[in-house]
């Protein structure tokens, strides 16, 4: 049996004008996605080091496997991609890839060989 869930998410776009000042608007863009009824959504903090705590969701509802990662203050919506080993995800020029309890944040438009610009670790409850 499939039902229709609803994933809200936020997405900045655009600018508007106030008293003549330009200011950014965030309007909310809702995605819905037809799941089987064993779809799960589950939600992990990092810690990546200097401090830096990270809150990741995933969604799992086959064929979707998509995380939300925040990057830069905005929520990002990567979709995962074929990985030889644990779970990659991609969004843009942004690469998530998470095997275990270890995870890292790329940047695609770096060298191949550059360092992540997050290394990060599931926490502790």
């Amino acid at each position: 049996m499939t039902r229709i869930r609803t994933f809200a998410i936020a997405l900045a776009a655009g600018l508007a004008s106030s008293a003549g000042h330009a200011q950014q608007i965030q309007p909310k863009v809702t995605l819905s996605i037809d799941v089987p009824a064993e779809a799960a959504v589950h939600s992990v903090t990092y810690g990546c080091g200097d401090g830096i705590s990270l809150p990741v969701s995933y969604i799992n509802a086959d064929p979707n496997f998509l995380a939300i990662v925040p990057v830069e203050g905005k929520s990002i919506v990567f979709a995962s991609v074929i990985s030889g080993s644990g779970a990659r995800y991609a969004a843009g020029k942004y690469e998530w890839w998470s095997k275990g309890d270890d995870a890292s944040l790329r940047d695609l438009t770096r060298d191949e060989n550059a360092e992540p610009i997050l290394e990060c670790k599931v926490s502790p409850n």
